[in-house]
C-alpha cells in the first residue's frame, strides 16, 4: 500500500503539469482580449509583456497555496490516506472539466473549479467517514468542511457578475461620451489626463492585488497599507507627467502604455493569486506524503499538519511559470476560448457563434420596451447630443473581413483593463473572493453594451452568448462538486483497482478532446466551400460567382446520388450523413444573402446593375438547396421510420433520372469551371429533354398505383422525389438562363437606370438594352 501512495503523489504531480496547461489556456482570456481585440499593438508584443507578468507572479507567488491545504476542509479532521484520495480527485476532474470548457471555447473560472473540487470530494469523503461512524450523524458534515469559505465563493459569483457589468457599462459610457468614436482629435486634448487616470488605476491594482500573498509583501506592507491616498496621488502625478512626455517625444497615444501596462498587470494578478489552482493541491499532496514518511507511514494519521504555514518552494515556482509561459505561446484552445469573449464584443458584425433562445429574445426585447419609455422622458436635444457621440464612422466590413479588423478601439481596450483592475483592488481590500475570469469577462460585456456594439443586428446573438458563458460558470460549480464527489467514492472503494483506471480514462478525453479540437479548429476552407465575391462590375461578378455555381452543381449532384442510393440501399448513415451534407450547404448559401447588405455597399456607381444580377443567382442557389433539403429530408425520414422498400421499378426509373442529372450537372461544372459560358446555351438547349424524362416517370408512377402500387408511404415518397426534381431542374435552369444572358449583355456594356432593374427571379436582371 505504501508504494500505492508514491504512485499516487507521482500521478498527481503530472496532472499538475496537465493542469497548469488546461488552465493557461482557459485564463489566458482575463489578460489577453484586450490587447488582442483593439490590435495596437503587435501579437508578439502582447505575449512578451504577458509572459513577463506571468513569469513574475508565478515565481513571487505563494501566500494563496493555503487555500488548497486548508482552505475548504478541516485537514486535522482527515487521514493520511483520505487527504491523498481526496487530491486525486480533485486533480482528475479538475483537469477533466477545464478541458471541457476549452474544447467548447468558454471561459469558466479555474478558482471556482478547484474549490468545488475541493468541496465536492471533501464532503463525499466526509459522509463515508460519518457513515462508518456510530456516534456521527449528517449534523457534524460542518466539522469537516468550512462552509463559510464556499459560502463567500457563490457570493462572490454572483457579486463579480452583477458589479462588473454595470461598473463596466457606465465607464464605458461616460468615456465614449467624452471621446466619442472620433477620438483621435480629444484624445489630444483630454488623453493625458485619461492616461494619467488610467495608469494610476492599473498600479493600484498591481501593488494591491498582484503583489498581495507575495512573500515580498511583508517587506512593503509597511509602505503600502495606510498610504494608500498617497500612493495613489503620486501615481496620478507620475503618470500624467509621463503621459505628457511620451506623447510629445513619440507623437503616439498613451494609450498603448495603458494597454501594454494593463495586459502586464493583469497577467501579473493572474499568475501570482491563481497559480494555487493549479498546483496548490500536488503541493499539499507532497507535504502530507513527506509528513507521513516522516512520521512512521501511518495511514491512519491525522493531517493536522496541513493547518500549518509552509514556505513555497522557488523551485516548483519556477517551474510552474515556465510552463504556463510555454502554454501562453503554444497553446490552440487558448485562442479558442480568446475568440469566444472577442466575439461576443466585436464591435462590427461577425460571425455570430451562438444561437438565440427563449431568455436572450426576452431580455432584448425588454431592454428595448425600457430604452423606449426613457426616450420619451429624456429631452430630444439631449439625446441627439448623446447619439453624436455614439456614431460610427461608415465603415461597411463583410463579416469575413470584420475577422481581421480590430474588434474595439483603444478607449474600449483601456477602459476594460482600468475597470477590471480596480474592481480586482477593491475586492481584495475588502477580502472578496472576485474571481478574475468573472470580473474582466463582465467588464468585457458591459463596455460593449454600452458601446452599443449590441445592436439590433446582434443583440439577441450576443446575449445569448454571455448567458451560455454565465450558465457555463454555475455549470462548473456544479460539476466540479458532483464529479470530485463521484471520482473520490469511486476511488475509495478500490484505490488500487480504480485510481489506475480513472488515469486512463483521464488520458484518453484529454487526447479525444485534443484530436476534436484540431479537427474543429482547422480554418482553411475546401475546394467547395462557397466564397463572397469581392468585385464591383458585373463581368466581375459573373467570373468570381462562376466557382461558387461550379461548387452549388458538384455538391449538389453528389447529394441527389446519395439520397438515391440510400433509399436503393436502405442506408440510413448515408442519408443521415447527406442530411449533414445538405445542411452545411444551406448555411453557406445563407452566408452569401447575408453579406448583400456589404455587397451593395461597395458597388461603383457605374456598376450598381451587378446588384441585380448577384441577387438572382443567390435566389437561384437557394431554390435549388431547398429542394436538395427536401429530397434528403424525405429520404432520410422514410428509411428512419422503417418504411416498406421502394420498389425495384421504382429505384431503376430515379437511377435513370441520377444519370441524366449527374451528367446534366457535371457539363454545367465544367462549363463554369472553365468559364467557358458559351456551353451554358447547349446545357439549356437540353432542357425539354430533361424535364420530359421526369415527366415520363410521374405518369408512370400514376398508373402503378391505380392498378399495382399498394403502399401509401412509397407513392407518397416517389411523387415527392419526382416533383422536387423538377423543382431543382426550374432552379438551375433558370440560373443557367439568367447567366447565359448576363454574359452576353455584360460583353458590351450598356447604359441602364437603375431604377428599370428588376431583381425577380426568372428576368434577365442585366440584358443589354
Amino acid at each position: 500500500m505504501e508504494n500505492m501512495y508514491l504512485f499516487m503523489l507521482i500521478a498527481i504531480t503530472v496532472l499538475a503539469v496537465a493542469d497548469i496547461i488546461v488552465g493557461v489556456s482557459n485564463d489566458a482570456i482575463n489578460f489577453l482580449n484586450s490587447a488582442i481585440g483593439s490590435k495596437v499593438l503587435s501579437l508578439r508584443t502582447i505575449m512578451i509583456v504577458a509572459s513577463l507578468g506571468i513569469f513574475i507572479g508565478a515565481v513571487f507567488s505563494s501566500g494563496m497555496m493555503e487555500v488548497a491545504r486548508k482552505g475548504i476542509f478541516v485537514p486535522a479532521q482527515f487521514e493520511f490516506g483520505e487527504i491523498m484520495l481526496i487530491f486525486m480527485a480533485v486533480m482528475i476532474t479538475d483537469i477533466l472539466l477545464l478541458d471541457f470548457f476549452n474544447t467548447l471555447g468558454l471561459p469558466t473560472s479555474t478558482t471556482v473549479s478547484i474549490v468545488f473540487n475541493l468541496l465536492g470530494a471533501a464532503v463525499v469523503m466526509s459522509l463515508i467517514k460519518i457513515g462508518a461512524s456510530d456516534t456521527q450523524t449528517f449534523a457534524d458534515l460542518s466539522s469537516y468542511i468550512n462552509t463559510k469559505k464556499a459560502s463567500e465563493i457563490i457570493f462572490g459569483i454572483l457579486l463579480s457578475v452583477l458589479i462588473a457589468f454595470t461598473v463596466g457599462a457606465v465607464v464605458q459610457w461616460v468615456s465614449r461620451v467624452i471621446f466619442t468614436f472620433n477620438y483621435e482629435k480629444k484624445i489630444k486634448n483630454f488623453g493625458i489626463i485619461f492616461g494619467g487616470v488610467a495608469l494610476t488605476a492599473i498600479t493600484y491594482f498591481i501593488f494591491l492585488k498582484g503583489l498581495k500573498g507575495t512573500p515580498y509583501y511583508k517587506e512593503l506592507k509597511g509602505l503600502l497599507e495606510g498610504n494608500e491616498v498617497f500612493i495613489i496621488l503620486g501615481s496620478f502625478a507620475f503618470w500624467t507627467l509621463f503621459s505628457f512626455i511620451f506623447e510629445k517625444l513619440t507623437r503616439k497615444t498613451v494609450l498603448l502604455v495603458v494597454i501594454a501596462i494593463g495586459t502586464f498587470g493583469l497577467a501579473l494578478a493572474f499568475s501570482g493569486n491563481d497559480l494555487v489552482n493549479f498546483i496548490g493541491v500536488p503541493m499539499a499532496a507532497y507535504h502530507s506524503y513527506e509528513a507521513w514518511v516522516s512520521g512512521g507511514m501511518d495511514t491512519a494519521m491525522s493531517m493536522a499538519v496541513l493547518d500549518k504555514k509552509v514556505p513555497a518552494e522557488p523551485l516548483l515556482l519556477f517551474i510552474a511559470g515556465t510552463i504556463m509561459v510555454l502554454t501562453l505561446w503554444f497553446s490552440k484552445k487558448a485562442k479558442t476560448v480568446a475568440e469566444t469573449e472577442i466575439s461576443l464584443s466585436r464591435q462590427s458584425e461577425t460571425h455570430e457563434k451562438f444561437e438565440p433562445n427563449l431568455l436572450s429574445r426576452a431580455l432584448v426585447k425588454g431592454s428595448s420596451d425600457l430604452s423606449r419609455y426613457f426616450s420619451i422622458i429624456i429631452p430630444n436635444s439631449l439625446q441627439n447630443s448623446i447619439n453624436n457621440s455614439f456614431k460610427k464612422p461608415s465603415i461597411h466590413l463583410t463579416k469575413d473581413q470584420s475577422i481581421d479588423a480590430p474588434a474595439f478601439d483603444m478607449i474600449r481596450a483601456s477602459v476594460n483593463l482600468m475597470v477590471a483592475g480596480v474592481l480586482i483592488a477593491i475586492a481584495t481590500s475588502m477580502k472578496l473572493p472576485l474571481s478574475t475570469t468573472y470580473v474582466t469577462f463582465m467588464v468585457a460585456m458591459g463596455t460593449s453594451l454600452a458601446d452599443r456594439a449590441w445592436g439590433r443586428e446582434s443583440a439577441v446573438y450576443r446575449v445569448a452568448g454571455v448567458l451560455n458563458v454565465i450558465g457555463g460558470w454555475f455549470g462548473t460549480a456544479i460539476g466540479a462538486f458532483v464529479a470530485a464527489g463521484t471520482v473520490v467514492f469511486l476511488i475509495n472503494w478500490n484505490p488500487q483497482v480504480m485510481t489506475p483506471i480513472l488515469l486512463l480514462i483521464t488520458a484518453f478525453l484529454l487526447y479525444r478532446n485534443y484530436k476534436s479540437h484540431k479537427n474543429s479548429s482547422i480554418k482553411s476552407l475546401d475546394e467547395d466551400s462557397l466564397k463572397d465575391t469581392g468585385s464591383s462590375s458585373v463581368q466581375g461578378v459573373i467570373i468570381e460567382s462562376a466557382d461558387n455555381i461550379a461548387n452549388v452543381v458538384k455538391r449538389g449532384s453528389r447529394i441527389y446520388s446519395n439520397a438515391i442510393t440510400g433509399l436503393s440501399k436502405q442506408d440510413l448513415t448515408l442519408l443521415k450523413k447527406n442530411k449533414k451534407q445538405v445542411a452545411k450547404l444551406s448555411d453557406e448559401v445563407d452566408n452569401l444573402r447575408d453579406n448583400i447588405f456589404y455587397f451593395i455597399k461597395n458597388l461603383d456607381e457605374t456598376s450598381l446593375r451587378a446588384s441585380s444580377f448577384y441577387i438572382n443567382i443567390l435566389g437561384y442557389l437557394e431554390d435549388i438547396v431547398q429542394s436538395l433539403e427536401y429530397i434528403s429530408k424525405v429520404s432520410h425520414k422514410h428509411i428512419n421510420n422503417n418504411h416498406k422498400k421502394l420498389k425495384f421499378s421504382q429505384i431503376k426509373e430515379l437511377k435513370e433520372i441520377d444519370n441524366a442529372l449527374e451528367t446534366l450537372f457535371t457539363e454545367t461544372k465544367e462549363a463554369f469551371n472553365s468559364h467557358s459560358f458559351d456551353q451554358i446555351g447547349e446545357i439549356i438547349n437540353r432542357k425539354k429533354e430533361v424535364f420530359a424524362l421526369v415527366t415520363d416517370k410521374i405518369v408512370k408512377q400514376v398508373a402503378r398505383t391505380r392498378t399495382e402500387e399498394s403502399s401509401p408511404k412509397n407513392t407518397s415518397l416517389y411523387f415527392g422525389l419526382l416533383t422536387e426534381t423538377k423543382d431543382l431542374l426550374t432552379a438551375t435552369m433558370n440560373l443557367l438562363e439568367e447567366y447565359y444572358n448576363s454574359h452576353d449583355a455584360s460583353v458590351e456594356p450598356a447604359t441602364i437606370n437603375v431604377a428599370d432593374e428588376g431583381i425577380e427571379p426568372g428576368n434577365s436582371a442585366v440584358k443589354e438594352e
